[in-house]
């Protein structure tokens, strides 16, 4: 299967988003804001690089002893009344969920949010198997009523105007037209959801921490949808990567003290749900643990932390190139700096663009609440990809003339100078047309009037030189 992706080119997958600039501002003043929550969130507390450091080893160890953990959580779930599945793939756990609808004869299921549906194409699947599929989470219910995906793993429909929530809901809800209130438009979503809840047969909800030595399940939501979804129905399935364990329970309070912080800059989500074995004796739990390529990065010295990440987000609301390029330009599930590290370790060759998608700034892993060296593992995919040879000749090439350039002064500041003076008296259509990628949503700072070298000839002290001649002698 994942040798028939497409192969994405992150350039050409955002140019609409990047070329209308009113969208791509507003995106970036939208998530900017959500990060500058964070931040100040992050400055009320004083041992925040603390649990930042103790989420880190705690993901760290969980990872390397993960196989123990696995087996501890299933033996102390199942000892709850809860019933086990595992999933090598996507495939796997779709016709495991599946099987479990068709033993109970159901036809419509509600789900919460849960990035790993999302990645096994759980949706599409269960539909045209002829169940319907409602997402309860408000944001994922709007872009599945518009035929899209989420494009940020917490706030799936943030590319979207309300405006055009307004459109939406009018074509699917019957709400006013031209309707563009939240007020309005949230408690016309409210009403249509609660008819699904109270329709739904079976809930289905994402897994945000799992713990080993209780054999328990969290989920945190702000909506609430989740506890609605399987409080009402008989059956609840809990599907989740096998990464998302922690040890122990007095564990869990680490992250929930950074996962809302990271992710919307609130101190705690509003429901923090725990699911310890079935609701009662006439109710079934079932949890379905997926590896779909995990344990292959688990496998990596160099990308096995990307396994820490807890789905904050964080990530994405602080890196400049998803906040000004959108979510989708990067055709994967996850996107963003998180999504630049595990696209192509599903698929190197079809997600070899993304970790070029990246200006390696670092802002990424200053905010990662599991401390993820995120810009680090996407120069290193750089590495991996020329060594693959999967990077474009024509990059290749112009990293080796920089390599030369670099290696070589006289050639450096003669190339320096050439480059001044044809900024100078070029017209900007040479520099900037279509063959310039770059230059899309850019532009060139304007050109010195010498190099740094030059100024610092005629500038430095007096004696400089001779000073340090003698601090080296």
């Amino acid at each position: 299967m994942t040798s028939t992706l497409p192969i994405v080119d992150h350039p050409s997958a955002a140019r609409e988003f990047v070329t209308n600039e009113p969208r791509s501002h507003w995106h970036d003043d939208s998530l900017w804001f959500v990060r500058s929550k964070r931040d100040k969130q992050a400055q009320s507390i004083p041992e925040w690089e603390y649990l930042r450091e103790q989420a880190s080893t705690i993901k760290n160890h969980t990872i390397a002893k993960l196989p123990e953990y696995l087996q501890q959580f299933e033996a102390n779930a199942t000892r709850l009344g809860a019933v086990v599945h595992w999933a090598a793939d996507a495939e796997e756990h779709n016709r495991i969920v599946l099987e479990l609808l068709r033993r109970n004869d159901t036809l419509r299921i509600v789900k919460s949010k849960s990035m790993l549906t999302e990645e096994c194409g759980l949706n599409e699947y269960l539909i045209d198997n002829g169940i319907e599929v409602v997402d309860t989470d408000l944001g994922e219910r709007i872009v599945q009523l518009r035929g899209e995906t989420p494009s940020h793993i917490v706030l799936p429909a943030i590319h979207i105007k309300k405006e055009e929530v307004g459109d939406t809901f009018h074509q699917h809800l019957g709400t006013r037209a031209g309707e563009s209130d939240p007020q309005v438009l949230t408690e016309a979503a409210r009403g249509h959801l609660r008819g699904k809840f109270l329709s739904g047969e079976v809930g289905i909800t994402g897994v945000n921490f799992a713990i080993a030595d209780t054999g328990g399940l969290v989920v945190c939501t702000n909506e609430g949808n989740a506890d609605l979804g399987v409080s009402l129905p008989r059956i609840h399935i809990a599907c989740m990567g096998i990464e998302k364990l922690v040890p122990r329970f007095q564990d869990l309070s680490v992250f929930t003290r950074l996962l809302a912080r990271s992710a919307t800059g609130q101190p705690i989500t509003s429901y923090t749900s725990h699911f310890h074995g079935p609701r009662d004796e006439n109710s079934e739990l079932h949890i379905v643990l997926v590896d779909n390529g995990r344990s292959k990065i688990r496998d990596s010295k160099t990308f096995r932390e990307s396994l820490n990440c807890i789905r904050c987000g964080a990530c994405m609301n602080t890196c400049p190139v998803y906040r000004r390029s959108g979510g989708h330009s990067y055709r994967a599930t996850v996107p963003g700096p998180i999504g630049s590290v595990l696209g192509p370790a599903k698929n190197a060759k079809a997600h070899k663009s993304l970790p070029f998608a990246c200006s390696l700034c670092g802002s990424c892993t200053d905010v990662c609440p599991v401390k993820i060296p995120l810009h680090h593992q996407l120069l290193a995919w750089r590495k991996v990809l020329v060594g693959k040879r999967l990077v474009a000749w024509n990059k290749r090439m112009a990293m080796k003339a920089a390599s030369f350039l670099f290696r070589n002064p006289t050639l450096f500041a003669a190339a320096g100078y050439f480059g001044r003076v044809s900024l100078k008296v070029l017209p900007k259509s040479l520099t900037h047309n279509r063959f310039n990628t770059w230059a899309k949503d850019r532009d060139l700072p304007e050109p010195p009037k010498e190099s740094f070298h030059e100024w610092y000839a005629k500038n430095r002290p007096s004696g400089a030189a001779t000073a340090s001649k003698e601090e080296r002698s």
